[in-house]
């Protein structure tokens, strides 16, 4: 496996509606996309910040791992995405070199990507996702 660049950094809120103001008014930046991912029972804002986007997560469900994460945290980071080719073989890889996977194989993502993820107890204790087109 080797990464093509940062996808996105992801972190959680408790409210899309507060977070965004801080990234357009203060850091110019403009949001270009929200969206809902019924199944990881989330809504996403992102931001690019030149080849990386900046990807705000609002719980849509307490019970979620979004909900429980702002529940336990506060909010904050929340995981680091990296850009592979083959989510499948990358997941592969991963396996194949003593990581331990939360996703055995890839499933659907936000902005149409195949995503994947390792578990924080193999990768320094920093959710890792990895995401790509295939």
């Amino acid at each position: 496996m080797t990464p093509t660049h940062i996808e996105h950094i992801g972190i959680a809120v408790k409210s899309l509606d507060e977070a965004i103001p801080f990234y357009e008014k203060v850091l110019g930046l403009k949001c270009y996309a929200i969206e809902e991912v019924k199944d990881q029972k989330v809504k996403t804002a992102f931001f690019q910040v030149g080849q990386t986007k900046i990807e705000l997560l609002e719980s849509t469900d307490p019970e979620g791992p979004i909900g429980k994460f702002v529940e336990k945290n506060g909010g904050g980071m929340h995981h680091m995405a990296f850009a592979v080719e083959d989510v499948a073989q990358a997941l592969n890889d991963a396996a194949e070199a003593g990581c331990q996977l939360i996703d055995k194989t890839p499933r659907a993502g936000a902005e149409g990507l195949q995503i994947g993820f390792l578990h924080p107890k193999s990768t320094n204790r920093v959710l890792t996702e990895l995401c790509g087109k295939k």
